[in-house]
């Protein structure tokens, strides 16, 4: 039992990188998600190869991989593009945003995350994002589901994910009475393997969250609201749009607002 608890233990560094290579195998053996298993390695590759180079030559140290290991796989997996150079361009950026994109020692954005919206801005005409769905098969969905659970709970941001998830859900039957369409139309997408990431990595990362439980919870749930603003004017890419645009925000107002008051901050990777 001690084994058990300490492998599902905060410190354990490689347990999300083991969960989003269960959410990469279970879509790919499903729907064939990826667009080639080539690009996610170019992804994974560059990712990792700029956390190399930027932390031995900014700290003087080889940082841990693990972080860069889940923004190439998550960038291989979500981004969609018949070129290659779209991924190991997105890697690229994400990882460089840890090192040149903070305010005061913290980060801002979601490296992967801030690495999609700067190509959805950058690139429009030479990519898109993942918007597979599970469909019928609820497998692969419930596995990733109780996995995913599991380590964010371990880790203490479990009500971020049930904040968002519920306000989504919520959110999807309001939509439904403004567009018009079913709520099962409105609610599916977040059965999809792209939301599985985004719940489980993107927003409850440490090191781009507010460090409060209640502010925690309100970012998820304004996330939920801004996306779903964004749905209804028609935007495809909402949820990376309204993670950059909220999270952002907060992390902003909350670095300004204790400015000089230290603040200890969890330890886990990032996506």
């Amino acid at each position: 039992m001690k084994t058990l608890a300490r492998f599902f233990s905060i410190e354990n560094r490689y347990l999300p990188p083991i969960l989003i290579t269960c959410i990469l195998l279970a879509g790919q053996l499903s729907f064939g998600l990826l667009e080639s298993f080539s690009r996610t390695i170019l992804a994974i590759a560059a990712s990792m190869a700029t956390e190399l180079f930027l932390s031995r030559l900014i700290t003087g140290k080889f940082a841990n991989l693990a972080s860069s290991y889940i923004t190439g796989i998550s960038v291989g997996i979500l981004l969609r593009c018949p070129d290659f150079w779209p991924y190991a361009l997105c890697s690229a950026i994400a990882i460089t945003s840890k090192y040149v994109v903070r305010w005061k020692g913290r980060h801002l954005w979601n490296p992967s995350n801030l690495g999609i919206v700067a190509l959805l801005i950058l690139a429009p005409d030479y990519m898109s994002t993942l918007s597979v769905q599970w469909g019928n098969n609820v497998w692969p969905m419930l596995i990733v589901w109780v996995l995913g659970a599991l380590i964010v709970w371990r880790v203490k941001r479990l009500h971020i994910t049930a904040v968002y998830v519920l306000s989504f859900i919520v959110l999807s039957l309001v939509r439904s009475g403004i567009t018009g369409h079913s709520f099962l139309a409105e609610v599916a997408p977040i059965t999809g393997p792209m939301y599985q990431l985004f719940i489980f990595f993107m927003i409850t990362d440490p090191k781009t969250t507010v460090h409060t439980r209640r502010g925690q919870c309100l970012v998820a749930f304004l996330v939920a609201a801004v996306e779903m603003a964004l749905r209804l004017a028609q935007n495809i890419h909402a949820p990376y749009y309204a993670l950059a645009i909220v999270g952002t925000t907060a992390n902003v107002v909350e670095i300004w607002w204790t400015s000089g008051i230290p603040v200890a901050e969890p330890r886990l990777v990032t996506a």
